[in-house]
């Protein structure tokens, strides 16, 4: 799943869901994303959604990470086996792959979303 890069958290960002959160409990090596359009709009992820990211945290099992896959941002959830982590697309869990650590950008530490009403 694609997500689009917003910019480090100590730039203050300005966005409707982050209302109400103090920015400031994070660690100054955190950074924002968008989650695109291929969430949808079922499930735990929707579009639109912003996830907080740590760009020094190590990736464990089970944690959501962001991947450079060929120039792209992208989430996948991580799963280990044995030494290695492979990553598992969140949405159709098809096309796991081993994870090279120079290709992590970083493990989700925190998710916000705007509610319309």
């Amino acid at each position: 799943m694609r997500v689009n890069y917003l910019g480090p958290l100590c730039a203050g960002i300005d966005h409707p869901a982050l209302d109400g959160y103090d920015l400031t409990r994070f660690a100054p090596t955190c950074y924002l994303v968008e989650v695109s359009d291929e969430a949808g709009v079922a499930g735990p992820l929707m579009e639109g959604d912003l996830l907080v990211v740590d760009e020094q945290k190590a990736a464990q099992h089970a944690d959501l990470v962001i991947v450079d896959v060929e120039g792209e941002q992208r989430l996948f959830s991580s799963h280990r086996i044995g030494g290695q982590l492979r990553m598992v697309p969140p949405v159709d869990r098809s096309g796991s792959f081993p994870a090279r650590q120079s290709e992590l950008r970083g493990v989700v530490v925190s998710q916000a979303r705007r509610y319309a009403f």
